[in-house]
């Protein structure tokens, strides 16, 4: 008779349920799986074995098959090793068979029985609450799976300990969480940013509306500085966001053990020398990748001409949409990839072109060869620009600035504003308005109609570039509490998209 329990795998985000069914027969020993294993899965069976044994449990001999369903599905990980296990257990008749139907388990299995941490347990706690099923986890997933509400999670530490947990020897009781409490702990402030506060403005501007923001300047100006600082003024994150962020850093197994949700906001920073699949996200099984890590957060590319061309330009799909979705024969994954872009680079190879202390040696070749490797499209897809220049020995004196906090509460109250203006929407801020909302709240007057005409053909800016002004001139008018675009707002507005004209040799694309 067929030993039968549950689990669950993960394909994108989400978790896909599969049976565990188990065939024991006595004879010549063999241990079979089938269902699509990859290698780590069949590997499983060496591990299942010594775990069973050094469990107290006596292993007979005869013919093991497991079959892993629905078999048109590829499985890999060793989060399969603990249904496996319970199954055979069961085959064997150590455990009920009817015990099982309750429960999802996941876990993967030492030699010697015990029970190590497995990623993918918030999507499979989703999955457990809808089918109505227990979860059964190892103890340091616990708190994880308990995020989700009125689901009961077992956190287990053995072999041993799950089957007693089944027989009724054993008395646990399910995890609790807490509850959601924001808990940010931030390093840094913007009050340590001395003098500066036209970037600080841009970057308070780019945050109250969720904006793409480029920073251009000579080294040593200040511009990582104050990138790694953008996260400290962006809102709280709501439970959904923080839901939806764990989630994803649940699937690329980067929680830490007794972790549960994620309260801060993401700030990723990778290396130039990053591929497109691992900033994009891929492989043979999707895995997220930053912009996916980067969902509700900051996606900061520092020294963006050094980045791969492919992966820069991979961009652009996500920038706009707030998704990415990879396909492969076995189907389509979609991760969410809602993120703020924040970038910097020298202007030149030298970086000092346009630099008002100190002069640039590259030739204009050289330049145009280097500003080139960022493409106009992606510089499209960039709603403010802002020439970061390096502070006088006067302005490094300079008290401290705003702090973090106050530039926080002023960008919460535009948040909020856009909030109640897209209500029963999907759109929570302005960059990300459709051609019908920019139609309804971003209208302008005839005078302002004429600037915006001026400065579109000046700088020859693509349908999208004027998009983008109007979308950054309605967060200046939020952040300055007027219902309506006035002139002053476009006209800062506009100054983002061509003060950084001076950095570049052709002009700003």
């Amino acid at each position: 008779m067929v030993s039968k329990t549950y689990s669950a795998i993960y394909w994108g985000v989400d978790a896909i349920k599969v049976e565990v069914e188990v065939d024991f027969t006595k004879g010549v020993p063999q241990f079979i799986i089938v269902g699509l294993p990859d290698a780590e899965v069949k590997e499983s069976k060496e591990r299942i074995h010594s775990a069973i044994k050094n469990s107290g449990f006596s292993f007979p001999p005869g013919k093991i098959r497991v079959n892993l369903a629905p078999a048109d599905i590829k499985k890999e990980g060793s989060l399969l090793d603990l249904p496996i296990a319970v199954a055979v257990l069961s085959s064997f008749g150590y455990i009920p068979r009817e015990k099982l139907l309750n429960y999802l388990f996941l876990g993967e299995l030492s030699l010697d029985g015990n029970l190590r941490k497995v990623p993918g347990v918030l999507p499979a706690a989703i999955l457990a609450k809808e089918e109505n099923l227990r979860l059964v986890v190892p103890s340091q997933n616990a708190l994880e799976g308990a995020i989700i509400k009125d689901l009961e999670v077992y956190g287990l530490s053995s072999l041993k300990e799950v089957v007693d947990f089944l027989l009724g020897n054993l008395k646990v009781e399910p995890a609790r969480y807490s509850g959601f409490s924001l808990e940010e702990n931030y390093d840094v402030d913007m009050e340590d940013v001395r003098g500066m506060e036209y970037v600080k403005r841009a970057c308070e501007i780019a945050v109250a509306g969720g904006h793409n923001i480029l920073m251009v300047g000579p080294p040593g100006g200040g511009k990582t500085m104050i990138a790694r600082r953008i996260p400290t003024i962006l809102p709280e994150m709501s439970e959904e966001e923080a839901i939806e962020t764990t989630k994803i850093y649940s699937v690329a197994g980067l929680l830490p053990p007794g972790s549960g949700l994620i309260t801060t906001r993401p700030f990723r920073a990778p290396h130039h020398t990053v591929s497109d699949v691992a900033l994009i996200g891929g492989g043979s099984v999707p895995k997220p990748g930053e912009v996916s890590l980067a969902h509700n957060g900051v996606l900061f590319l520092d020294e963006l001409p050094e980045f791969n061309r492919q992966a820069l330009e991979a961009l652009r799909q996500p920038l706009e949409d707030g998704f990415v979705r990879i396909s492969r024969a076995r189907g389509s994954a979609i991760f969410p990839a809602n993120f703020m872009l924040v970038s910097a680079m020298n202007p030149c190879p030298c970086g000092h072109f346009g630099d008002k202390n100190k002069p640039c040696t590259c030739t204009v070749s050289a330049i145009t060869k280097y500003q080139s490797r960022i493409s106009g499209p992606l510089l499209d897809r960039i709603d403010i620009f802002i020439n970061v220049q390096p502070l006088t020995y006067e302005e490094f004196k300079e008290k401290k600035g705003e702090s973090s906090k106050v530039m926080r509460e002023r960008v919460k109250v535009a948040r909020e504003i856009q909030r109640k203006r897209f209500k029963g929407t999907k759109i929570y801020t302005n960059s990300k308005m459709t051609p019908k909302m920019i139609r309804e709240y971003c209208k302008i007057s005839h005078e302002a109609e004429n600037i915006l005409k001026l400065a579109s053909e000046r700088l020859g800016l693509s349908t999208r570039g004027i998009t983008r002004i109007l979308k950054v001139a309605r967060t200046i008018a939020d952040l300055e509490g007027f219902k309506d675009i006035q002139i002053q707002h476009l006209a800062e507005a506009i100054q983002y998209r061509q003060n950084v004209g001076e950095f570049w040799v052709s002009g700003l694309k």
